[in-house]
């Protein structure tokens, strides 16, 4: 009796640990099923988000090229359809102030100066239009001459202030996309601000080049504003070129845009 009740106490105890054994392997390949499982739903979520990402960007890329096509057009077209006209009109009321009676010389002076000063602006806008122009003067060159159009046009006061040593963008598409950020600003600026004064300042430092610009207008709430196309051209482009972007302002304390662009290369 002793031996066969040991006999049945062993069996019972191999029986036992054989079935802990075969619940743990269970319970391990269950776990390792749903870890593999859970690894693979991850994955699979992150190369949609990739996926996504990518086309977003192509997406965005892709718009850009159709509005800096679309601008090229018009910039083109001013220069040589407007322009020309404007020319015309020009040399037309140029020839007429000289054949004018006294009394009318001045009102024709007037009037030919008026036209000169359209045509410059019209020649003006359509540099800052056509990224050709900009690839061919630079990013840099390209502010200028449009802080420059904005004093002439007397809507602003508008200065700008460039520290550092300059820097030649490897990628010049990025020097579009750049000056675009800024044309965008300085248009909501015009627009909506009441400023009366602009103020762009360029910091090139070894990695970065700093950009600030800044106005003295009735500023918004930027937690609470609706964001028009203009805030959503600038955040899109600066998405592009992976730039650090922050939009700051208080109601009637202007607007400050700071764009930190890291020189990227082709």
């Amino acid at each position: 009796m002793g031996e066969r009740t040991v006999e049945k106490e062993i069996l019972d105890l191999t029986i036992l640990t054989y079935s802990i054994v075969v619940m743990v392997i269970i319970a391990a390949t269950i776990i390792l099923f749903f870890v593999v499982f859970q690894k693979r739903k991850n994955q699979l979520l992150r190369d949609k988000i990739k996926q996504q990402q990518k086309f977003d960007e192509e997406l965005i890329k892709t718009q850009q090229e159709i509005q800096e096509e679309t601008l090229k057009h018009i910039g083109r077209e001013l220069h040589d359809n407007v322009g020309q006209r404007l020319v015309l009109a020009t040399m037309q009321m140029t020839a007429a102030a000289s054949i004018v009676k006294d009394e009318m010389k001045t009102k024709v002076d007037n009037a030919a100066v008026a036209l000169k000063e359209s045509l410059e602006e019209v020649r003006a806008i359509s540099r800052s239009l056509n990224s050709d122009v900009i690839f061919n003067l630079g990013f840099e060159a390209t502010v200028k001459n449009e802080v420059a159009r904005l004093n002439k046009s007397g809507l602003i006061e508008s200065h700008v202030s460039i520290t550092g040593q300059k820097v030649n963008f490897e990628n010049k598409k990025d020097e579009i996309i750049l000056f675009r950020i800024l044309q965008e600003f300085f248009s909501n600026t015009l627009k909506y601000a009441e400023a009366e004064q602009l103020l762009v300042s360029l910091d090139y430092e070894a990695q970065f080049l700093n950009i600030k610009v800044e106005d003295d207008g009735k500023g918004f709430d930027v937690g609470n504003a609706e964001k028009g196309s203009g805030l959503i051209n600038i955040e899109k482009r600066a998405e592009l070129l992976n730039a650090t972007l922050q939009l700051e302002s208080q109601l009637e304390q202007g607007t400050i845009l700071n764009l930190k662009y890291p020189y990227r290369e082709i």
